[in-house]
Order: structure tokens, then C-alpha cells, then sequence
């Protein structure tokens, strides 16, 4: 009698399982088809456009950057050093005053050959009266040959000891000069390589002081011999532009113009030495300084360009994705010329205005939809 009842639960237990588990069905069916492929979202990626651009065909060299004139202040008068007029790492205008030596011993010198050209001049004027008599007196035979010839001859002399006199005076006054010492030109001076006291002889040469002149400036560097003759060809048509950057290659720090060429291949190195000439107005090079240098041979002017992280390496060469009007994705294949300051130059495969994806192509398939933002200005600039 109890079976009926029994049964009668069991049949609605199971339909109100199957009510249960078709309800739940259906609420997560919504769920399943927002998850399937034609329901997933577009790829965010960023993308910039392809722009003309000038790009500068260069060779690429290490170089060394040298002072335009290297001093070394030496004393060319024996005495002791009485004044410095500098400070340590200044900049000086030529002529301006490095060192005093004593001056005494030379003002002295000069007193002196003043003095015996005045005792020379009051001779000579004496001795030239004399004469003059007797000229007067040899006319009327009242003075004899032998004695013109004489005070004619006396004469003479001390003419030759006054001039003699003249050079001592010369010489003593250089002396005197030589005693301040002066900067030869304008620069910028060394650490101080003698003190107030020391005593320096022009025989020992020794050093007193550097200058080296910073504007201008050269940049001394090689390059391999097979440029040479770009080089050289290009050089005939104008002056070529020299740029040094930072030694991490990332600055760029001057601009200037090649100005040697030199007369022989190194055939120990195979390469050619160059020097190049920057103005330095704000002395961003520095004498000693090793920096990288590129020789501009040409310009090619408004060539295709794209940021070159768009780039990448195919199993049969260079490609990049475009994005479609309708934000899709196609993968295309180019041809590029070179990559420098972080663009590539384009020479086939496309146009000027599309876009092509900067950042996110590790998700892209061809023909896969996009989100495209554009990327930001320096990062399509490199």
C-alpha cells in the first residue's frame, strides 16, 4: 500500500530535476555563445601611419674629439715666478696674462742698454762736429787727408755702436716682454703645473700651463678604405656634413663638415683617416672624448617611412599588418631599404597614409579585426 506514494515522489523528484537542469541550461547558454569565436572582441593594438620622410644616407665611424690648437706655456726667460694671473680650468682671450717673472734683471738690462746708446749718441754728435771741421779745413789744405779719414771713419763707428746699442735695447725690452707671460691664444687652460716661488729656466723648458682652443673643434676618426670612394666623390660635389652623436649612439651632439681626407690608406688597418670640423659654440664636445660619427653622403627626400617596431621578420623577408577601412588586419610583405633613429625606410609594399600596427602583432592573424589607437608620438618616431 505504501509503494504508491513511494513512486509517486521519485517520478516528481525526477521532473523537478529536469526542470532544474534545463533552466540552468539555459541560463549558461547565453554565457557559451558569448564565449564562442564569432562573439570574441577586437585585438587592441596601437598603429601609426606611413609618412614621408627625408633620410640621410651616412657611413657610420668611431671617433676621438681633439682640441683645434694644443698650447704648452713654457717661460722663454730664466727667472722666478712672481704672479699667476688665471684660475685653474678658465677661459682665456689671447693675451691675456698667464705668469710674471721677476722682471727686475730685464728693466735692469734695458736701463742699461739706454744708457750706453746716450753716452754712444753724445759721441757721435761730438765726433760728427769734428768732422764737419775738418771737412771745412781740408778744402784750404789746412787739415791733411789722413786725419779726414780719420774723424770720417770715427764717425762711422759710433753710428754702428748706436745701432748696436739700438738692438740691446730691443733685446732687453723682448726680455722684459717675455717676462709677463701671456697666453698665445684663446682657450681654455690646465691645472697649474708650477707655484708662486718656482724658479724656471728657458733651457729646461718646462712646462708651465696648457691651453686648448675648444671652438672650434675636430673630431679625428676612420672610416673603412672601401668608402673611400663615396666619399671622396661626394666630397667633390660640397663639403659633406659630419654629425657626432653620444658615444650610446642615442644624442645627437653637433653637426659639422668634413674637412680632411687623408693623403694615404692606413695598410696596417685598411682604412682611410678623417677629420671633420664643428664649430662647439656650446662646447658639447670635449677634447679626448670618444663619440660616434655618421658621414652624410645624401639625402633621399620623401621616402616611405614606418616606425620600425612595426617591422618584422617573415620566413621570406620584412612584413607588417595593415589595418583595413573595416579594422581589419592584412599581413603584407615589404621591402626595406635600412633602419636608422628608429624608422624604416620603405622601398616596396606601401603607400603613404596607411596604417600598420606599431604594438600588439604577436595576437594578429590575417584577417583578424582590430581596436586601433594611434601610438604615441615618440614611440612612432622610433
Amino acid at each position: 500500500m505504501r509503494r504508491g506514494p513511494i513512486a509517486v515522489a521519485l517520478v516528481a523528484a525526477l521532473v523537478a530535476g529536469g526542470l532544474g537542469l534545463r533552466l540552468a541550461l539555459e541560463r549558461t547558454a547565453p554565457h557559451a555563445a558569448a564565449e564562442s569565436p564569432a562573439a570574441v572582441g577586437a585585438i587592441p593594438v596601437t598603429v601609426s601611419e606611413v609618412k614621408a620622410a627625408d633620410v640621410p644616407v651616412f657611413l657610420h665611424g668611431i671617433g676621438t674629439v681633439q682640441a683645434f690648437n694644443t698650447i704648452t706655456v713654457k717661460s722663454r726667460v730664466d727667472g722666478a715666478i712672481v704672479g699667476v694671473d688665471f684660475t685653474e680650468g678658465q677661459e682665456v682671450d689671447a693675451g691675456a696674462t698667464l705668469f710674471q717673472i721677476d722682471p727686475r734683471p730685464y728693466q735692469a738690462a734695458l736701463a742699461q742698454a739706454a744708457a750706453a746708446k746716450a753716452k754712444d749718441a753724445a759721441q757721435l754728435e761730438s765726433a760728427q762736429a769734428d768732422f764737419e771741421r775738418y771737412s771745412k779745413l781740408l778744402v784750404h789744405g789746412f787739415q791733411t787727408q789722413q786725419g779726414y779719414d780719420q774723424e770720417k771713419a770715427l764717425v762711422a763707428q759710433l753710428k754702428a755702436a748706436i745701432a748696436g746699442d739700438q738692438a740691446q735695447i730691443d733685446t732687453a725690452q723682448l726680455n722684459l716682454d717675455y717676462a709677463r707671460i701671456r697666453a698665445p691664444i684663446a682657450g681654455r687652460l690646465s691645472a697649474r703645473l708650477v707655484d708662486i716661488g718656482n724658479l724656471v729656466r728657458a733651457s729646461e723648458g718646462t712646462p708651465l700651463v696648457t691651453i686648448t682652443q675648444v671652438r672650434p673643434i675636430f673630431v679625428s676618426f676612420t672610416l673603412p678604405q672601401q668608402s673611400f670612394n663615396e666619399i671622396q666623390e661626394s666630397q667633390m660635389k660640397a663639403p659633406l656634413v659630419v654629425e657626432a652623436y653620444s658615444g650610446d649612439d642615442t644624442r645627437q651632439l653637433a653637426r659639422g663638415r668634413l674637412t680632411l681626407i687623408d693623403n694615404a690608406i692606413d695598410t696596417t688597418t685598411g682604412t682611410i683617416h678623417l677629420k671633420a670640423q664643428f664649430a662647439n659654440e656650446n662646447e658639447r664636445l670635449w677634447p679626448g672624448e670618444f663619440l660616434n660619427v655618421r658621414v652624410i653622403l645624401s639625402v633621399r627626400r620623401g621616402v616611405p617611412t614606418v616606425a620600425s617596431q612595426a617591422v618584422q621578420e617573415g620566413p621570406d623577408g620584412y612584413i607588417v599588418y595593415v589595418v583595413q577601412p573595416d579594422d581589419t588586419v592584412a599581413r603584407r610583405s615589404i621591402e626595406i631599404d635600412e633602419f636608422q633613429e628608429g624608422i624604416a625606410a620603405v622601398t616596396k609594399g606601401l603607400s603613404l597614409g596607411e596604417r600598420v600596427v606599431v604594438s600588439g602583432q604577436y595576437r594578429l592573424t590575417n584577417g583578424a579585426r582590430v581596436n586601433p589607437a594611434p601610438a604615441p608620438a615618440s614611440s612612432s618616431a622610433r
